[in-house]
């Protein structure tokens, strides 16, 4: 996990969807679900793996061909409809520390199979900023 973009910042709880992923797994391998059903990434999904995303130094569970990258998005007021991905932690932490609250949402994805499950989600932003002491008023002296 250390090359992975994780929360960076104060951000609260972060949620992971390891058991989801497991259960997913192991529908696909007692035959309940097909190979097409965990392995449909959006074509726009994979470009990004390719292009900007992080080795996670896990084989793909699927295909086992690939190792896993992972894909931050980050979604809020005054981004892009398709929110932005950010690619180091710096840019992470500044997205983080923004006075707009966003959602974040970890990706892991093969490229080899279109393998793709969302690994984490968290919220960040949002930070009070801290202002001055109260002004006592004249009626408390």
């Amino acid at each position: 996990m250390d090359q992975r973009l994780a929360a960076t910042s104060n951000v609260g709880a972060v949620v992971e969807f390891g058991l989801v992923r497991r259960t997913l797994l192991a529908r696909l391998a007692a035959g309940q679900i097909g190979v097409e059903d965990v392995c449909d990434a959006h074509p726009e999904l994979v470009r990004a793996a390719r292009n900007v995303g992080r080795r996670s130094g896990e084989r793909c569970p699927v295909c086992g061909d690939a190792e896993l990258v992972e894909v931050t998005y980050v979604f809020g007021a005054r981004l892009p409809a398709g929110g932005t991905c950010p690619t180091t932690r710096a840019e992470l932490a500044k997205l983080e520390r923004r006075a707009e609250p966003v959602t974040c949402y970890a990706v892991e994805v093969c490229v080899a199979c279109a393998f793709h499950h969302l690994a984490r989600k968290w919220h960040a932003g949002a930070r009070a900023v801290r202002r001055g002491a109260p002004i006592a008023s004249k009626a408390g002296r």
